[in-house]
């Protein structure tokens, strides 16, 4: 969901459908990344139980490419798949197996290692990627690692205020404003993450 360009109509008809579909398999939740500009969605996904969450921040940025002190940010081996599996379910209450699972096998997942163990990972640094980290240093440290930030960008929690902070003073403008939206079971993030627009 998310798709805040289309008529009202098919908005509300795609909601309806991804709701009615979320009850008939039992989903305790149902999440998505709203346009924040876009007033008519908001309000659509309000009155259909939505709440918003965390304000994000698209963010684009040049690559930094470099290797932060105390920080291995590394590509992600299947090995690593029960460590970043662990990592999310500690940071959101669940894991993304699957998705992560074919990210490693096209190559775009990475890992970041500290203090001994896997303290984060990205799935892929774009606008489709999500990342999960024990703190905000962690995700710099893979952000800045990174060869390229492809357009649009990636979606920065704006609550994060050291991250976004990191992120304008390391050349990132904000290129449009979202909102992470809910509707029954949410479990407060205990990390740092960064959200994928199809969450």
């Amino acid at each position: 969901m998310g798709a805040a360009s289309q008529p009202a109509e098919n908005q509300d008809l795609a909601a309806s459908f991804t709701i009615r579909r979320a009850e008939e398999r039992k989903f305790s939740g149902v999440r998505l990344v709203q346009a924040g500009y876009h007033t008519r969605s908001l309000s659509l996904y309000a009155k259909l139980g939505f709440v918003v969450r965390v304000p994000l921040a698209c963010m684009l940025g040049p690559a930094i490419r470099q290797e932060l002190p105390a920080f291995n940010v590394r590509r992600a081996q299947m090995a690593d798949l029960k460590a970043c599996n662990n990592l999310a379910f500690r940071v959101h209450g669940h894991d993304r197996d699957g998705e992560l699972r074919e990210n490693i096998q096209q190559g775009s997942a990475v890992v970041v290692e500290s203090r001994g163990r896997i303290t984060g990972y990205s799935s892929s640094l774009n606008y489709f990627g999500h990342s999960v980290a024990e703190s905000t240093e962690d995700l710099q440290a893979m952000i800045a690692a990174a060869a390229a930030i492809s357009p649009p960008g990636i979606s920065i929690p704006i609550r994060n205020a050291q991250l976004f902070r990191w992120c304008l003073e390391h050349g990132f403008r904000a290129t449009q404003p979202l909102n992470l939206m809910s509707m029954g079971l949410y479990n407060e993030p205990a990390g740092a993450f960064l959200p994928s627009v199809l969450f």
